[in-house]
């Protein structure tokens, strides 16, 4: 009986227990899944769902409309943040509005062949033997005339459309992009290693450079962003890396004849990879440590991609011999970056108390890979995540729980953002609505609000120029500041209300904009009526009371348009001059406000400017 009783443990543990298992499995799923995606603590904060979608997204896309919080809704704010976080909805709307930018896929080669910048097409006008360099000068007709026919024979284009398409398209997609927390993160990682696209070649460099360095890395290590930033083109001619050699070097076969490249060690970026990408003004380091760091970097360099000058004869050597042979003499070549070990300071260097003495290509990453891991770069890579996303003076504990987790996560950007925006700081009444928007985030978002169809982006990058914020031409590495008080003065509220009283009227070319429609087509009752439909619209999920009576005075004062006349009368200066002909200056105000008018008010109010 006992052998019996036993047989039938046996058979209860082989068949019975592992649905017990099976059971015990799926009864602890949900605890799995929330561990997998945290939820967010918005009720403890005494926020409903439809405020917390609207805080969620007013800080994570480029302007916040009630469809989008019920779609937030509808999918789960949780679900939604993640989707956003990986970055991979379909975006067909972007595909169709962009199909014509041919810019976006040519390679750096390419655009440099395609869209060569004035002194390029001065040196090909020479070889051509279109224009002595002696008379280059002389006749700016003849040389216009010269370049027209440059351009047909080529099938060139002015550098001036590259821009524009650069321009553009970072415009339209954060307008219609559905992926729109990865466009708030390209914008804010290309912002802090920061490119200034009216520096020499960087013309030419910055479309790739979002494109293949900032783009594909927002959301995953930030050492992959930090090393994929060190090799673009763009970051090696903006900090001068391309240049930086060792101090005897000599180029050998490798250096054209003749060429005016000033060689020696620099020290542009190896001091700004510390300061301003890494470890922060107060990382830790000394000038020493930014002289060895230097030395490490140099031979990093640009792959020559000219067709013509010395880029052209230093790639035709390349070529000829070979990339295998290259490997072997210790060259790296991936893309358009270039490790030339000839250009490289050998022996042993000290960074932060650390020895590199791995020669070549990998002393530099080794210093990428520690710069990144360390607790300095933690610090002040979540201090400024915390300071976009959260408040321009974050709570300290909010930023030590992002710190932790750069550092236990390897710099994991999803990770550092998720532990954000669990914090209990992020939701906040403190935090709600106090970061200003920027110009460019101003505009985008006022368009976004109407539903506007811009067909021509160009007129709207003047306008956010005009507030302040040139796009892409921030001259300094530290890129804008991300703090209201560098945006909000006399002068750029003016701008801020001129803008939205030009385009609630229809005056920036190239934005189709249907003022009823926001409300359905139905006439409101009033000018109080409107202002308090609108700013529904405008302001979903906010308390619009002293909004509405706030504006009120304004939309039925039959003097408004005359105070601003006179406003922008009082501020303007040659450096502030509209460019547009549909001035301020020019407008008409009649008795009756019309909707565009009300609207106007609305988008220009301190209300609709924060986020």
């Amino acid at each position: 009986m006992a052998v019996k009783g036993k047989c039938h443990k046996n058979i209860a543990m082989k068949y019975i227990m592992p649905y017990f298992v099976i059971l015990f499995i799926l009864g602890t799923l949900p605890s799995f899944v929330q561990k997998g995606q945290p939820k967010l603590p918005f009720k403890a904060a005494g926020l409903n769902e439809r405020q917390a979608a609207e805080h969620l997204l007013s800080r994570f896309t480029f302007g916040v409309r009630s469809e989008d919080i019920d779609d937030a809704l509808k999918m789960g704010l949780e679900k939604w943040f993640s989707a956003q976080l990986d970055g991979k909805i379909e975006d067909i709307e972007v595909q169709k509005r962009l199909a014509d930018y041919n810019a976006l896929s040519l390679t750096n080669a390419e655009i440099v062949a395609k869209y060569p910048l004035g002194a390029q097409l001065k040196a090909r006008a020479i070889e051509d033997g279109l224009i002595k360099k002696e008379d280059i000068n002389e006749d700016k007709e003849k040389q216009r005339e010269i370049y027209k026919q440059l351009m047909e024979k080529y099938g060139i284009q002015n550098s001036k459309e590259l821009e524009r398409q650069t321009i553009n398209q970072k415009i339209i997609r954060a307008i219609y992009s559905k992926n729109q927390l990865h466009e708030v993160l390209t914008d804010f990682w290309f912002n802090h290693f920061n490119i200034f696209m009216g520096k020499n070649t960087c013309t030419q460099f910055v479309m790739s450079y979002e494109r293949d360095a900032i783009r594909p890395n927002v959301n995953r290590s930030f050492k992959d962003l930090l090393i994929a930033t060190a090799k673009s083109p763009a970051m090696l001619t903006y900090l001068d890396n391309f240049l930086s050699t060792r101090e005897d070097e000599s180029m050998g076969n490798m250096q054209a004849k003749g060429s005016k490249r000033p060689k020696g060690l620099n020290e542009n970026y190896a001091r700004e990879i510390m300061e301003l990408h890494t470890l922060g003004v107060d990382g830790g380091y000394t000038q020493d440590d930014v002289l060895n760091a230097a030395k490490i970097l140099t031979g990093w360099t640009i792959y020559p991609m000219g067709q013509r000058g010395e880029s052209a004869k230093i790639a035709k050597l390349l070529e000829k011999i070979g990339e295998d042979r290259l490997a072997n003499r210790g060259f790296v070549h991936e893309n358009d970056f270039l490790f030339a070990p000839n250009r490289h300071e050998e022996g042993s260097k000290t960074v932060m108390g650390k020895q590199y003495n791995q020669g070549g290509y990998d002393e530099g990453i080794a210093l990428l890979n520690d710069l990144a891991a360390h607790p300095s770069t933690a610090r002040f890579i979540c201090k400024k995540l915390a300071t976009r996303f959260v408040s321009d003076s974050p709570d300290p504990k909010i930023v030590d729980r992002m710190v932790k987790t750069f550092i236990d996560k390897d710099g994991d950007i999803q990770e550092v953002l998720w532990t954000m925006v669990t914090s209990p700081e992020f939701w906040q009444p403190a935090a709600l609505h106090q970061k200003t928007k920027s110009p460019f985030e101003y505009a985008i978002s006022a368009v976004r609000s109407m539903h506007a169809d811009v067909m021509y982006p160009f007129p709207l990058a003047n306008w956010i120029t005009k507030m302040g914020q040139k796009i892409y031409y921030y001259q300094a590495p530290t890129g804008f500041p991300d703090k209201g008080q560098y945006w909000i003065n006399t002068g750029s509220l003016l701008n801020r209300m001129n803008f939205g009283l030009d385009l609630a009227a229809g005056k920036i070319p190239g934005i189709k904009i249907d003022n009823k429609a926001l409300l359905d087509n139905k006439e409101p009752e009033s000018a109080e009526d409107a202002i308090k439909k609108y700013a529904a619209v405008f302001l979903p999920e906010r308390k619009i009371e002293s909004t509405v009576d706030r504006l009120l005075p304004l939309a039925t004062d039959p003097t408004f348009s005359e105070k601003v006349i006179q406003a922008n009368k009082k501020n303007k200066s040659e450096a502030d001059e509209m460019t547009d002909e549909t001035s301020h200056n020019e407008m008409v105000f009649d008795g009756n406000k019309t909707l565009s008018q009300v609207l106007g008010i609305l988008i220009g109010s301190p209300e609709f400017q924060r986020k």
